[in-house]
């Protein structure tokens, strides 16, 4: 697979894909942040493309979210910040770490931005 190509005369990059497994994090102080975990260390939690998940439904808790996603019909009601590249968390604000399903995952990545309202 190439990784770039040259459009009149300018030279363009594939981005690369986020690794790392798709989890939501609840904080004591920083709220909900849904993203791919890319590392755990002893102070600090860092994702790639997290959001922010201001407003979500779904069957009762944040270990619901991460199994089965967004309650169907509900999407247009759930608030979710923009996507940043980066984003670290500090070991002693982050209260869990719950992994997400493939389904959850996608639910979460369908709706759209809110950060503007």
């Amino acid at each position: 697979m190439q990784n770039e190509i040259e459009v009149n005369g300018v030279a363009y990059v594939r981005k690369a894909e986020p690794t790392g497994d798709y989890v939501i994090v609840r904080c004591r102080n920083a709220g909900v942040h849904a993203g791919y975990l890319e590392s755990r260390h002893t102070n600090v939690l860092r994702l790639t493309n997290s959001r922010r998940l201001w407003r979500w439904w779904s069957k009762f808790t944040l270990s619901g979210l991460a199994m089965t996603g967004i309650l169907k019909g509900k999407e247009s009601e759930c608030k979710f910040a923009c996507t940043l590249p980066k984003l670290e968390l500090t070991a002693s604000d982050v209260c869990e770490v719950i992994p997400c399903t493939e389904e959850a995952m996608k639910s979460i990545l369908a709706i759209a931005d809110h950060s503007n309202e």
